[in-house]
């Protein structure tokens, strides 16, 4: 009987050991960034929706950004078989959005401007200047197909504890220090994959 239970621990730890989840660790910030980032509350993320290098997943090859819908998960593909996977909020079902996209350009603590959509569903929003109270937070990536702008972006946030939650009005929400450290690694004219 513990003959066959040591066989089963030994089966799972190399089972385990093949799921390579390494920390990585966060970016430099600039003075501005610090500054900011001391006044947006940080919030409880669950350690599945923390920054990892993995073994990429996605079949995409180096340089794609891939949005894994179901699980909460962006991936940005390395070489040599290896990915940053970071933990994201998304649109709700109503809101959610699939497709591919390109990032056209991108920004630090942007201004945000809340399409006529949203203002007609909540007239309380209003466009607000980059800073630490702005909901699309550090850094934002901005999405278009065929140059036209999707009103889609990777953008941090102000509420990091609904990371890995359907909440958002179809973007895609990222930790502040998470979509710096994405903003660091990606150009403009990265592929974008949300499925």
């Amino acid at each position: 009987m513990k003959l066959v239970h040591y066989a089963v621990l030994a089966a799972m730890s190399l089972s385990l050991g093949a799921c390579q989840y390494t920390k990585t660790a966060d970016p430099v910030l600039s003075e501005r960034d610090a500054q900011f980032m001391a006044m947006i509350p940080t919030g409880d993320v669950d350690k599945m929706y923390a920054r990892y290098m993995v073994d990429n997943p996605t079949g995409e090859p180096p340089g794609v950004i891939v949005v894994e819908t179901k699980q909460h998960l962006l991936y940005y593909t390395l070489p040599d078989g290896k990915a940053m996977r970071y933990g994201v909020a998304l649109g709700s079902e109503a809101f959610g959005w699939t497709g591919e996209a390109v990032i056209d350009h991108k920004a630090e603590w942007p201004t945000w401007n809340p399409p006529a959509e949203m203002i007609a569903r909540w007239p309380h929003v209003k466009r607000t200047e980059g800073g630490w109270t702005n909901p699309l937070g550090a850094r934002a990536l901005y999405l278009f197909q065929g140059g036209k702008d999707t009103l889609y972006r990777i953008h941090g946030t102000n509420e990091p504890e609904k990371i890995g939650r359907s909440v958002s009005s179809g973007c895609i929400r990222m930790r502040n220090i998470d979509v710096i450290d994405l903003y660091n690694r990606v150009p403009a004219g990265t592929k974008v994959i949300v499925r």
